[in-house]
């Protein structure tokens, strides 16, 4: 690790391993780093992945979704975020070792190996793909495609200042995939779905990433948290009201009632409150912010729901 070394343990609030947790009271202790290596102890992640592919079964479902297609998905996106965190985490492992969120997580840490990480990586691979090949073949061949931007987005922080795009692209693919599912091809809605999905994760990724900017801008990592700076809250509202408006497109194409523009107004307004307030200076603040894209999520997925009956 050169000069950076490891001289002191962060202090107990820096690390986003929190010990006390879940994870360490109910899992026996081989287990505990493998559930952190797959995000399990922070679930926000696996719903910001979900949504999206909730959301296109729900648009292309002409009244209710299918429940069992909703757990198929929700089983898949624990999957895919996991195999996701870990092949990040095996990629950015030098890298972690120098940030003080990140320096405890299981391969900086030494708890696990990198072989090991990749066998894990490898099962949950297999849990996606048995999930994947489930579905129909126009889905199969989406969830192929997107290997591709999998495989490509740790490297992203290394070559551009905009990997939160990158991750947009990568987690709302789902939106694709989940329509796909229920109608056996692609359409407007799912694809004006998808790239509203693009702008919301730019936003709340970017509040995310200003977590890390003074530890990312001393070791050479890029995010939107640097390139736009002082420059955050303005370009949220633009992230966000193309969120909104995107969303609104996919919903008015497909048909969608009153009860679908009472979510996603309340969506926009959440978003909008998200904006308004975040601290960019205050991690806590910033972690609290993005944890509650949850409820956009599920405005969102209610509005669908609804507007398809109302």
């Amino acid at each position: 690790m050169g000069g950076w070394g490891f001289a002191a343990a962060p202090p107990a609030d820096a690390s986003d391993i929190r010990h006390g947790d879940w994870v360490e009271r109910w899992l026996p202790g081989w287990a505990e780093p493998y559930a952190r290596l797959a995000r399990l102890d922070r679930p926000i992640g696996t719903w910001l992945l979900l949504f999206p592919a909730w959301w296109g079964i729900a648009l292309a479902s002409p009244q209710w979704p299918d429940p069992v297609l909703l757990l198929l998905f929700a089983l898949g996106a624990v999957a895919m975020r996991g195999a996701g965190c870990t092949l990040n985490d095996i990629v950015d492992r030098d890298y972690d070792g120098k940030v003080a969120r990140t320096r405890m997580r299981p391969l900086p840490s030494g708890r696990v190996t990198v072989p090991q990480a990749v066998v894990f990586m490898a099962t949950q691979l297999a849990v996606g793909a048995a999930v994947l090949f489930s579905l129909n073949g126009a889905s199969q061949l989406l969830g192929l495609a997107v290997l591709g931007l999998i495989a490509t987005y740790p490297f992203m922080k290394r070559i551009t200042y905009w990997p939160q795009l990158f991750l947009g692209l990568n987690f709302n693919w789902g939106a694709l995939i989940g329509w796909t599912a229920v109608t056996g091809a692609l359409g407007w809605p799912a694809l004006l779905l998808y790239l509203g999905g693009v702008f919301w994760t730019l936003g709340y990724d970017t509040i995310y990433a200003h977590q890390d900017k003074e530890d990312d801008a001393r070791i050479g990592v890029k995010s939107s948290a640097l390139a736009l700076g002082d420059r955050t809250r303005p370009f949220l509202f633009v992230f966000y009201a193309g969120a909104a408006l995107l969303w609104g497109a996919a919903g008015a194409t497909a048909g969608l009632g009153v009860a679908f523009w009472a979510g996603l107004a309340a969506a926009a307004l959440h978003l909008a409150w998200q904006a308004a307030r975040v601290d960019t200076d205050d991690p806590a603040d910033c972690l609290a912010k993005f944890r509650s894209n949850r409820v956009v999520g599920w405005l969102v997925f209610a509005g669908i729901v609804a507007g398809h009956i109302v």
